[in-house]
């Protein structure tokens, strides 16, 4: 199982596929931050992360996508900017056909550390352990593997609810 997990942002939107190998272990294909001119008008820097995200589709073929949900929001703005760029997110999912599902921040941080309320630094260095890398990823990169292992370690086949379809 490959999954492409996406940690949204309007000006740095990380994105990482971690794969399921054999016995169980986990692999970093990719990871990358999608960073952004917070000058650029917010329609073209949706733009630019809805070709990036593309681009990443069609070269690694992720079998599922998994997004962080919104939690919380520190104004209504805020969310709502957020929501945008969670939809191009979607939007790239439903448009190759796969399967989207989301996770809120907590179960993202306790998957991947054990600890629901991890700073981004041990996110960073649980993700470094977890995929067994040389190099600590970039902390939105990290963030974004770590939803991807959220949903490889919660996946059921057969069981689990489709967001992003019906």
């Amino acid at each position: 199982m490959r999954v492409l997990g996406i940690d949204p942002g309007s000006i740095r939107l990380g994105y990482g596929i971690v794969e399921k190998a054999a016995g169980n272990g986990l692999v970093a294909v990719t990871d990358g931050v999608v960073t952004l001119d917070p000058a650029m008008p917010f329609s073209e820097r949706l733009f630019v992360i809805s070709k990036r995200l593309n681009a990443v589709i069609e070269e690694f073929r992720p079998d599922a996508v998994a997004v962080e949900s919104i939690f919380f929001a520190k104004n209504a703005r805020s969310a709502s900017i957020l929501g945008h760029v969670r939809g191009v997110a979607l939007l790239a999912s439903a448009v190759y056909g796969l399967p989207l599902f989301e996770y809120t921040p907590k179960t993202v941080k306790l998957a991947a550390t054990g600890y629901g309320n991890a700073e981004k630094a041990q996110m960073q260095k649980m993700i470094q352990l977890l995929l067994k890398t040389d190099a600590v990823p970039k902390a939105d990169a990290a963030d974004a593997m770590a939803v991807a292992i959220c949903h490889i370690n919660h996946h059921r086949p057969g069981l689990d609810a489709n967001v992003g379809r019906g």
